[in-house]
This record gives structure tokens, C-alpha cells and sequence, in this order.
């Protein structure tokens, strides 16, 4: 694979996500929506699920363009619909943007490594925290009395943070709880014990990790709506379960929210990196811990439902199937008509150009036949750009053989209206020992 056909796999993954992603938050709304007066839990897995699939699907979508299968055709989303094939304008938006791949992925690759370092500020801030911030030997007795209750083994640290308003929670193998100052010298003892329950319980469930994995697909995938959305359904899922469990062990809803309505005063951290305990809307998981009610179906649960999906069926529209060929199609301007002709050709080899592959000689001498399928990636200048099996003949030698030979040839380069493009073609080799 040569660093122009992965630049391309890697644009048009990113391109196609637009709408892959739409069509997977569309279900996962419609999902929720079904789901509003069932159990948090279910809707976070639901919305899990989700997030999970946006990250899959883009994954195997360049998987498969680089392995040279269906989807890794040059020309899927390029192909021309206008009245020639001159400039831009005459492209469409998916010849636009395929002439524009190399400043997408570089646009996008700059944003992602931007996001990623903030990340890793981010947890280095954590550590640093953890480290060399204040400890209060009473309050971690507390908290060590409490993650008993929780049943948790490894130790969870207690440090107090002078910079922050609301308590969060990191690391996995050894967990730690930043506290802010402000809360340890205002807030009433039993109210901030109800609020270190609370990101107990996010240990307790691991939430860290999955907030991990969440920071990392929203910096690879942060163009999309459809990610942030779900990751923000995700995270105030987590915070009804996590102030459940909390109640749960406390024995006390009534504490917990009113440790969140003192909580609601005061300046909200903004940090994502680890579980905060004003996550989500505080005035909701007040509700739900003093007075749960059950939510009627109106309107508004239905827009994202119909957002999401008027994004897909738009983002499928501009999906242009692999080759297209037309005598001729007539656009309807008032008094004018318009006639567009889109004419392709495939590539095809000169095998006159290139030896012929020659038997290994192990395998002429055991008589192994067999036919051989491969993919070559033709440039414009009709030269092999890179090669890929489709299909073994069941012998690696006779594979590697007629790779090598075949890969010398010449070809005649797929042309558009007469304008010689990069795409695969295939060519079947048929191996008989006589």
C-alpha cells in the first residue's frame, strides 16, 4: 500500500463516517426513546453500545480498503456526475472532496494529535495530584470505612485539591479521589461523605476505564455530532447509576440529593478525564433520587431521532456506487436542458509487456495447480501502484509467483470521459502443470 492509497482509505473512511455514524446514533436514539422509563442501566449499555459501533464500523471500513476488498475501490465516493470532467465545480461534493483527501486527513490528524495531548495533560494533572497534593488523615479514614461498605480491596487515596470544585475520581489500579478544599471546610461532614459515596461507586464500576476509552474516540472521531452526544448520554447514564448504587449504600436518597443541591452552588469543574460528581444534570439526579417519575413520550425526545436520521439519508445520497456507466442523463433547467455523459473504463493489462510467471519449481514437480486471483491498484500512468491478494490458489509459492510477474506488466490506466484516474482492477492467473 503505497502513502497515497492509505491516505485515501483514510479520508474516505473519515468521509463515510459522516453518515455511518448518523445512521448509528439515529438507532441508538430511537432506542432511548423506547427506553426513557427503563432502568439507567439499560440505557447506559444501550448508548455504550452506540458509541462502541462508531468507533467499529470506521475501523473496519478501512480495514477492508486496505486489504484491497469491496470498500477499498479508489473510486467508491469519486465519481464524476457533471457534465465533464474538467474542473472542480463540475465534480460534485464527492469529487470535491476527493481531490481535497490529503488536506482532510491532515486537517483531521492535527486535530486528533491536539486532542490526544490534552488528554495526556490531562492525566498527567491527575498524577501530579495524586501525588503531591494535601492528604487529611481523618478523611481518609472515612473513606476507607466507606470503600469497605462498597466492598472494595485495593486502597482509595483521599488528596485535597485546592483548584477544584467538585470531587472526581481516577485511576483504575490505584484509584484516587481529589477533593476540593472549598468542600472540606463548607460543606457539612455527612453531606460530603454522601458525595464521596457517589465516586465510590464509579470505582466500584470501573467507570474510569470506560471514560478512558471514551476520551479517546471522541479525539479520534471529534468531527462528528453524533459522538459527543453519545458520549455525553453515556456519562449522565453513569451518574444516575453511580448516585443509585451511592443511595443504595448509604441508605439515605434524601442525603445524597441534598449533598448534590449544595454541589449545584458551586462552580462545576470542567475536567473529563476522570469521574466528577456534578456530571450530568444535577437538577435531574436530584429528582430521581428524591421522587422518581416516569417520563412521558413528547417532541422533543423525538428530535434526535429525526435529526440524526435526516444526516444519514443525506449522507447516503452522496454515495455513488462503485462504477457507474451512462449513455446519457438530462437535467430539466426551465426552456434548457443539460446533457451529462459520464463514461469509464477499467484497467487493462498488456501481458505482452511483462514475462510470463514462471512455475516454482517444488510445485511444478508435485503437479500443484490452481487459480490465483490479485488485485492490482493501477495509476494514471498505467504503472502498478500496489498489489493485493483476492483470492489463493491454495499455494503460497504459486501466489508469490504470479504476484511478482504480473506486477511488471504495463496497463492501460481506467479512464473517466477519457481522464486517466488511479483504481484496482482484477486479474486471474490460472496455474496447470502439463
Amino acid at each position: 500500500m503505497t502513502g497515497a492509497g492509505f491516505v485515501e482509505a483514510v479520508g474516505w473512511t473519515l468521509l463515510n463516517f459522516t453518515w455511518q455514524g448518523a445512521l448509528i446514533a439515529c438507532e441508538t436514539a430511537l432506542h432511548l426513546v423506547l427506553l426513557r422509563n427503563a432502568s439507567p442501566q439499560s440505557r447506559y449499555a444501550v448508548a455504550c453500545t452506540g458509541l462502541l459501533l462508531c468507533l467499529l464500523w470506521p475501523l473496519a471500513s478501512l480495514w477492508m480498503r486496505l486489504s484491497g476488498g469491496s470498500a477499498a475501490d479508489g473510486g467508491v465516493a469519486l465519481m464524476l456526475v457533471g457534465a465533464g470532467a474538467g474542473s472542480p465545480a463540475d465534480l460534485g461534493w464527492s469529487g470535491v472532496l476527493g481531490m481535497n483527501l490529503a488536506w482532510i486527513v491532515g486537517a483531521w490528524a492535527l486535530c486528533a494529535l491536539l486532542l490526544a495531548l490534552r488528554m495526556v495533560a490531562g492525566l498527567l494533572w491527575v498524577k501530579r495530584a495524586a501525588a503531591h497534593e494535601a492528604r487529611d488523615p481523618a478523611w481518609q479514614v472515612r473513606l476507607d470505612r466507606l470503600a469497605a461498605q462498597f466492598g472494595l480491596r485495593r486502597q482509595v487515596r483521599l488528596r485535597i485539591v485546592a483548584n477544584l470544585s467538585s470531587p472526581v475520581t481516577a485511576g483504575w489500579w490505584r484509584p484516587v479521589v481529589l477533593v476540593p478544599a472549598s468542600l472540606v471546610t463548607t460543606m457539612p461532614a455527612h453531606l460530603l461523605e454522601a458525595l464521596l459515596a457517589h465516586e465510590l461507586a464509579h470505582i466500584r464500576r470501573h467507570d474510569y476505564l470506560v471514560n478512558l476509552i471514551q476520551n479517546a474516540i471522541e479525539a479520534l472521531l471529534f468531527y462528528h455530532p453524533a459522538v459527543w452526544w453519545l458520549s455525553r448520554r453515556i456519562r449522565a447514564e453513569r451518574e444516575l447509576i453511580a448516585d443509585q448504587l451511592a443511595a443504595g449504600q448509604l441508605g439515605e436518597p434524601r442525603r445524597l440529593a441534598l449533598a448534590l443541591s449544595e454541589l449545584e452552588k458551586l462552580q462545576f469543574s470542567t475536567t473529563r478525564l476522570a469521574q466528577a460528581a456534578n456530571g450530568g444534570d444535577l437538577m435531574s439526579r436530584i429528582k430521581q433520587l428524591v421522587r422518581p417519575e416516569s417520563q412521558s413520550l413528547n417532541w422533543k425526545a423525538a428530535l434526535p431521532v429525526i435529526g440524526f436520521a435526516l444526516a444519514a439519508l443525506a449522507g447516503c445520497a452522496q454515495q455513488q456506487p462503485a462504477k457507474v456507466q451512462q449513455d446519457a442523463t438530462a437535467m430539466n433547467m426551465g426552456p434548457m436542458k443539460i446533457h451529462a455523459k459520464v463514461i469509464e473504463t477499467d484497467a487493462v493489462a498488456d501481458f505482452n509487456s511483462c514475462p510470463r510467471p514462471v512455475y516454482p519449481a517444488v510445485a511444478l514437480q508435485n503437479k500443484v495447480e490452481g487459480t490465483v486471483s490479485l488485485g492490482f491498484l493501477i495509476g494514471a500512468n498505467g504503472r502498478v501502484l500496489d498489489t493485493t491478494l483476492r483470492e489463493s490458489s491454495g499455494d503460497a509459492s504459486l501466489d508469490q509467483a504470479a504476484r511478482i510477474a504480473l506486477a511488471k506488466c504495463s496497463f492501460k490506466p481506467a479512464t473517466v470521459n477519457g481522464t486517466p484516474i488511479d483504481r484496482w482492477t482484477d486479474v486471474k492467473y490460472v496455474w496447470a502443470a502439463h
